[in-house]
């Protein structure tokens, strides 16, 4: 059975500390600020109709803690008969969850569902679950395990990767995100977060930054020896002993700034759609959630690249508009060396380098404005990839229709 999107809105990206403009929110009302702007644009009856729910969020403690999910909808005014479900998949959390639920209406078990992701990393801190291996060396080493910041330097190591070149996907990121918002290109699907009288917290994306000529990316220093030295390194090189030695390239330019955001769509049948009233965007063509090598951790977005495509009996040149998660400057960098793609139709509107990760919300974010990319570029295929720590990877192929 076909799965189409109806409607896709997410938050804007707010610096994910305490001054960050979205810090003074739950995450739970960033969710339910969505579900209110879905109602308007769909009609209440449409979107309550969804019959399952499903979330990703990364960090499930404190305030995104007790099935995030569940408490959403509840704050949301959502029916009590939606199930739902809140995942985990690291970084690509927000994608994996939209497949999910791409596969209970594929299946039968729902005719309409939501799906997306949320995190609010200035309210829940990066590791705030503290795994025991976050912090045991003796079992981080038995597992291979690293930082995923380091693991970015071993990428860009094993591979050969220069600076300029990280220092120019960073720019392009940041120039192509202001340009968007500048012309409008983001005003039809990013809400703007309120607080309850209604003043505007938060419209726009708030961590692009203007480099000018990259001058002054030059002069920064790298940001994960300190965790390498600290015995991180050797770790990855007893796994890896053919790297040799780790270089250090990553700067904070390089890494995609911590965020809070969310983002939701809503998906199901033709039928469903019809029977409320609502225009398919685009259909569900092909999904992939994907694992790689753990030790190297941001491979198993290329993995899961690939496989959609095969399942979408397509390859990469077909693609008219591309979605590619920039997990760390060396993970774009290398898809842009390997698979060779039109840049032009590769993040478009900029990246996640310059507007940040809210890491359980990316997938679904990348997704939403994949939607729209198609429609700037008169597309009818789009594609949209995401990478995450300790070898996670997803990717959906979509066809346009709206």
């Amino acid at each position: 059975m076909s799965v189409y999107i109806f409607d896709a809105v997410r938050t804007p990206r707010g610096k994910g500390r305490p001054d960050g403009s979205l810090a003074g929110f739950a995450p739970s009302q960033l969710v339910a600020q969505l579900v209110r702007a879905l109602e308007r644009r769909n009609g209440r009856d449409a979107v309550r109709a969804a019959e399952h729910f499903t979330l990703g969020c990364v960090t499930q403690v404190g305030g995104q803690g007790g099935h995030i999910a569940l408490a959403s909808r509840i704050q949301a005014d959502l029916p009590d008969s939606m199930a739902c479900l809140t995942i985990n998949n690291f970084c690509v959390s927000g994608l994996s969850a939209l497949a999910d639920a791409a596969r209970r209406v594929a299946s039968g078990q729902a005719e309409l569902a939501l799906a997306g992701g949320v995190e609010s990393m200035s309210r829940v801190v990066f590791l705030a679950d503290q795994a025991d291996y976050y912090a045991d060396m003796a079992l981080a080493g038995s597992m291979g395990w690293a930082p995923v910041g380091v693991a970015a330097d071993l990428l860009a190591t094993r591979e050969g990767l220069a600076r300029p070149a990280m220092d120019a996907a960073v720019l392009r990121s940041h120039g192509r995100a202001a340009q968007a918002w500048d012309r409008g290109f983001y005003d039809g699907r990013v809400i703007p977060v309120q607080t309850p009288d209604g003043t505007v917290a938060l419209a726009r994306d708030e961590n692009i930054r203007d480099f000018g000529d990259g001058a002054s990316l030059a002069r920064l220093g790298p940001v994960f020896a300190a965790p390498g030295a600290a015995g991180f390194d050797e770790i990855i090189l007893t796994h890896k002993p053919e790297i040799g030695a780790i270089q250090h390239l990553h700067t904070v330019a390089h890494c995609p700034p911590i965020s809070d955001g969310a983002s939701l769509l809503l998906l199901g049948t033709r039928e469903a759609g019809k029977r409320l009233g609502l225009t398919p965007l685009a259909r569900i063509r092909a999904v992939a959630e994907a694992a790689d090598d753990h030790v190297m951790q941001l491979t198993a977005g290329y993995r899961a690249m690939t496989l959609v495509l095969e399942r979408a009996d397509m390859t990469l040149s077909d693609m008219g508009a591309i979605e590619f998660m920039e997990a760390f400057a060396a993970v774009p960098v290398l898809f842009e060396r390997d698979f060779e793609p039109d840049m032009a139709r590769v993040n478009p509107n900029g990246g996640h380098l310059a507007m940040g990760h809210p890491m359980g919300a990316t997938g679904a974010i990348l997704t939403t404005t994949l939607l729209d990319d198609m429609v700037q570029l008169d597309a009818d295929t789009g594609l949209v990839v995401a990478t995450g720590g300790v070898g996670v990877g997803a990717a959906m192929v979509l066809e346009r229709l709206a």
